[in-house]
């Protein structure tokens, strides 16, 4: 994962159920793609875009195709690589279940058993319910065989989308595939949180957004934390950064996981994204701080001015 970002993942340019460590794969061979490397790629994903962080790392994001990329996350295949998602239902809301699946290789159908490490995972899965009212950060543990696995507890009934977000050791660009998942018993839809420049992450903690979500064009988004009114300003690293970053654009829930601008580790940290199209897109940021990971979101309106604040709403 990258830093920088743009969005035709989100596309390119999104709490904390928190999964195990991975289980390294021996005694089968590693399905590498036959090798065969790529340049890159116009979907989301570990994707080289055309605006580059401090650091130099390209985020999930376009190619320099730009607009013409299909955003991450919307496809179950792409590039030859499909996710076999093998849990589809959960039977019971607050159901404390394991989510099984792989990543194929369409040309031989084997399972992926090589993968690089991005920010010390080999793979990063977010489950977000439809509504957006529903995120879930998971490392799932790899088997052998290639098969993952991890538990999640899913607070409400409805329709979810699993996000796999890997580069396969094969190729030089990652990719974010995504699949439907759906929890069975009596649904009733959740409204969109109101836009505002505070969250609060629980424990006295409170989130700061600052800048704006511009379309087209990357913009700033600085996020300061707080604990009971005063700056937090030893954030500790979570991923191998100071802050973790995924965006979701409501009605498709197309993907961006975004990384940190240089900077840190505080009062907070600042990332630089772009948004494929105005509307509405929900921001779920991981930090951690006194050993603890927690999640701030907030609700954005894509194509606003940096300057042009939305109304303040409680949260």
């Amino acid at each position: 994962m990258k830093t920088g970002l743009k969005i035709t993942a989100f596309a390119a340019a999104v709490a904390a159920t928190f999964g195990t460590a991975y289980g390294v794969g021996k005694g089968v061979d590693p399905v590498t793609a036959g090798e065969q490397k790529t340049a890159g790629h116009a979907g989301g994903g570990h994707g080289k875009g055309a605006e580059k962080a401090q650091d130099g790392h390209a985020g999930h994001g376009t190619s320099a195709a730009g607009a013409a990329a299909v955003p991450g996350g919307l496809q179950i295949s792409e590039r030859g690589y499909t996710l076999d998602l093998r849990t589809r239902h959960i039977a019971a809301a607050g159901e404390r279940t394991e989510l099984s699946f792989a990543i194929t290789k369409d040309d031989t159908g084997r399972k992926v058993t090589a993968y690089r490490t991005e920010h010390g995972k080999q793979l990063h899965l977010i489950v977000a319910s439809r509504d957006l009212t529903v995120y879930r950060h998971l490392h799932p543990a790899r088997a052998a065989d290639g098969t993952w696995r991890t538990p999640v507890e899913l607070p409400k009934a409805g329709g979810y989308r699993v996000f796999a977000d890997f580069t396969p050791r094969a190729e030089k660009e990652g990719l974010t595939l995504g699949a439907d998942l759906a929890v069975a018993g009596k649904y009733a839809p959740g409204d969109l949180p109101a836009a505002s420049r505070t969250a609060d992450a629980g424990d006295g903690y409170e989130v700061r957004l600052g800048g704006g979500l511009g379309a087209g064009s990357a913009s700033e988004l600085p996020l300061s934390v707080a604990r009971n009114g005063k700056p937090v300003t030893d954030l500790q690293p979570y991923l191998g950064s100071y802050g973790h970053l995924v965006a979701l654009r409501s009605g498709d829930l197309a993907y961006l996981h975004v990384h940190p601008n240089k900077g840190g580790p505080g009062p907070g940290v600042s990332f630089t994204a772009t948004a494929p199209s105005n509307g509405t897109y929900r921001l779920f940021l991981d930090f951690k701080h006194n050993g603890t990971v927690r999640t701030a979101e907030f609700t954005v309106q894509a194509g606003r001015s940096a300057g042009d604040r939305p109304e303040e709403h409680g949260h």
